[in-house]
């Protein structure tokens, strides 16, 4: 057994000595929890699905109304997100998407392209088994139309400037 320590380098004491506190490597274990918030994974979600081509928006009609409002009014920034839910339990996954599709593309394929980006992604990046991904279609975004908030107010307005 001396002979095997004989045999071994000695440390070189050439190298500094490090300024920083190196993590515990390999099978150490540092007690505590890690919590996520729903909302991180939504997040995620939605990062992930406006990723796919074909994707116009997220959420609802009620949503993106909502939305509507408040950048013309000028009261905070968009959600994100919005169209998204999620729940964790027992360290899995399920989420639910509300996407609008740009007119032109395969509907079915851009929802399924959905699915599989979100997965993956939420998996990858939080380390959790997602169990499902349900993606709603809630409308097609036409050529030529933007957000709801990109819209001219004005163009909401009948006959002479009445709401109607």
């Amino acid at each position: 057994m001396s002979e095997a320590l004989a045999e071994q380098p000695a440390p070189s004491t050439e190298e500094p000595t490090p300024s920083y506190i190196e993590a515990p490597t390999g099978g150490a274990v540092v007690k505590g929890r890690i919590k996520v918030a729903d909302e991180v994974i939504e997040k995620i979600a939605a990062l992930a699905a406006l990723e796919v081509a074909g994707v116009a928006d997220m959420g609802g009609d009620l949503a993106r109304a909502f939305e509507s409002v408040r950048d013309r009014i000028g009261i905070g920034s968009r959600r994100g997100t919005q169209g998204v839910s999620a729940q964790i339990q027992d360290r899995q996954v399920a989420v639910s998407l509300t996407i609008v599709v740009e007119y032109g593309h395969v509907v079915m394929d851009v929802a399924a392209e959905v699915k599989t980006n979100v997965a993956r992604n939420v998996s990858r990046m939080l380390g959790m088994r997602v169990m499902e991904v349900n993606v709603t279609v809630d409308d097609v975004r036409l050529p030529g139309e933007g957000r709801a908030a990109d819209r001219d107010p004005a163009e909401d307005l009948d006959d002479g400037g009445e709401p109607g």
